[in-house]
């Protein structure tokens, strides 16, 4: 029997977390709660959960700051929770490793899709064809098991979700995507989605892997459509 997947929600407010954890378990998780960053931090390295609600006030550290430090920990994915809505905000905290993004107030039937979506995705990228494990375009090697990235011979750290999104473009070489195909494919839902989010997360791909992220030479825009990954 498989055991039920681990969550682990970083909230002060003790209200909300109970109410969170309450549902949430109704759905099958198993849930644990840590209110404030370092109890989170200890959870994260005894439980090893599979998924991460993190809210982004804490009492002891930014919620900023601790996703940081949870993404040197672990590639699996980090929904950051917010009472500020601003795009700073979401590009802040997507640039230090989450994986998604939502404010407060919110729909708690809402997070649970968002939930089982990235646990899919997760679960989807694991199982996909044993040949499709290693892929080597140019410089850049994508090794799917081992969630690793090299350019050059170097490894290149990447979130999970940049992992998954460039092994995607990559295994669908000098096919083009727009971004709510992305975020169907990558996050696994386009009506609740924020394309936003794809355009960060193209921008930190090249940031990481291109010599001139301006003029990108794998992860290329193709203008009114979406994004491709080529070698020339």
């Amino acid at each position: 029997m498989n055991q039920p997947k681990r969550i682990l929600i970083i909230e002060d407010e003790q209200d909300i977390s109970r109410i969170l954890k309450d549902y949430i378990s109704l759905q099958g998780y198993d849930v644990h709660i840590a209110d404030n960053g370092m109890d989170g931090l200890r959870l994260v390295d005894s439980l090893s959960p599979d998924f991460i609600i993190l809210d982004i006030m804490l009492p002891d550290i930014s919620g900023i700051e601790l996703c940081r430090q949870l993404r040197e920990r672990t590639h699996h994915p980090i929904l950051i929770l917010s009472a500020r809505g601003s795009d700073t905000d979401k590009v802040l905290g997507l640039g230090f490793g989450a994986d998604d993004y939502m404010t407060k107030p919110f729909s708690i039937s809402e997070l649970v899709a968002r939930i089982q979506a990235h646990l899919r995705r997760s679960d989807g990228l694991t199982s996909l064809p044993a040949q499709e494990d290693l892929l080597s375009l140019g410089a850049i090697t994508i090794d799917k098991k081992a969630y690793k990235t090299t350019l050059n011979g170097q490894e290149i750290s990447l979130s999970a979700k940049e992992f998954e999104l460039l092994y995607y473009l990559a295994g669908h070489k000098n096919q083009v995507f727009s971004k709510s195909q992305l975020l169907d494919q990558i996050w696994g839902y386009t009506s609740q989605g924020d394309e936003n989010t794809i355009t960060v997360y193209i921008r930190r791909l090249r940031e990481k892997l291109e010599a001139d992220p301006s003029n990108p030479v794998y992860i290329r825009t193709v203008w009114g459509v979406g994004y491709k990954f080529t070698l020339d």
